[in-house]
C-alpha cells in the first residue's frame, strides 16, 4: 500500500494529503526484464549476447539461464538450443570454452556446467574427465589457477570448485591445503581478501574466497549454492526446493 504523506501547496497555503511509493516498493517488472533477457537468445546457435550489439560468450548464456531460472521463465527461451550450444564447446580435455574451438578456461568451465545443471543436463558431463582437468589446477601452494601454466589466484577456488561441487568430485581437491592458501591472502588488520598474500584486497576476491570457504564448510559460514553463488537457503526459498 503506497504511504500517505502531508504536503503544502504554494496557492492555498493549506496541507492536503498525497499518495507517494518509496523507492523500496517500487514494483519489479518481471515482464519487460525477462523478455529482454530472452530477446538476446540467438535462435540459431542457442547462444546469448550480453546486448544489443551481439557479443556471444557462454557467460552471457550462463546469466541468461541464472536469471530466468531465479523468475522461473526458462521457457522464454530454447534450452534445447542452449544444451546443444554448451555441448558445442566441449574439448577434448573435458573442459569447456567461451565459444566452439576456445581452450579450456575454470570460469567458463563454471559457466557451462552450471547452465547445465540449472537445465538438469548435467548427465552429458564427463564427470571423471572433467573432475581430473579442475583437480590439477591446484599448485603446490595450495592454490588454484584457471589453466595450465598460470598463476594462482583465489578467485578460481570459486570457479574451479563450485564445479568440482556440481559433479561430485570436491573431494580430489587438497581442501586443507586450499584453506591455508585462502586465509594467507587474507589483510589480518584491515579485513578483506587478494588474489594472493600481500597483494591489496578487493571485494571481488574476497566475495569468491569466502565462497570457496563456505563451498569447504568452512566453520561460521553458511552454505554456499555452486550452481547460483547465493546461499543455499535463499535459492531453496526462491526456486521452491524443500529444505
Amino acid at each position: 500500500m503506497p504511504l500517505m504523506t502531508w504536503t503544502t501547496t504554494r496557492r492555498e497555503g493549506k496541507r492536503r494529503s498525497a499518495s507517494v511509493r518509496p523507492a523500496s516498493m517500487v514494483v519489479f517488472n518481471f515482464a519487460k526484464s525477462s523478455a529482454v533477457i530472452a530477446s538476446l537468445q540467438d535462435r540459431e546457435s542457442g547462444s546469448f549476447s550480453g546486448d544489443e550489439w551481439g557479443e556471444f560468450d557462454t557467460r552471457f548464456l550462463y546469466g541468461a539461464l541464472n536469471a530466468l531460472s531465479l523468475l522461473r521463465l526458462t521457457h522464454l527461451v530454447d534450452t534445447e538450443l542452449c544444451v546443444k550450444y554448451i555441448e558445442s564447446c566441449a574439448n577434448f580435455d573435458g573442459g569447456y570454452g567461451t565459444s566452439p574451438g576456445a581452450e579450456s578456461h575454470s570460469g567458463q568451465i563454471f559457466t557451462c556446467v552450471g547452465a547445465l545443471a540449472i537445465l538438469g543436463r548435467l548427465d552429458l558431463v564427463d564427470r571423471d574427465k572433467l573432475g581430473g582437468w579442475l583437480a590439477e589446477r591446484q599448485l603446490p601452494n595450495g592454490g588454484l589457477n584457471g589453466r595450465p601454466e598460470k598463476l594462482e589466484d583465489v578467485c578460481y577456488s570459486w570457479w574451479v570448485m563450485s564445479s568440482l561441487a556440481m559433479i561430485d568430485r570436491l573431494h580430489w581437491i587438497d581442501k586443507d591445503k586450499l584453506v591455508g592458501f585462502i586465509l594467507s591472502c587474507q589483510d589480518a588488520e584491515g579485513g578483506g581478501i587478494s588474489d594472493r598474500p600481500g597483494d591489496a584486497v578487493d571485494v571481488f576476491h574476497t566475495v569468491f574466497g569466502l565462497a570457496g570457504l563456505s563451498l569447504m564448510r568452512y566453520e561460521g559460514l553458511l552454505e554456499v549454492d555452486p550452481v547460483y553463488c547465493m546461499p543455499r537457503t535463499t535459492t531453496d526459498r526462491v526456486l521452491g526446493k524443500k529444505q
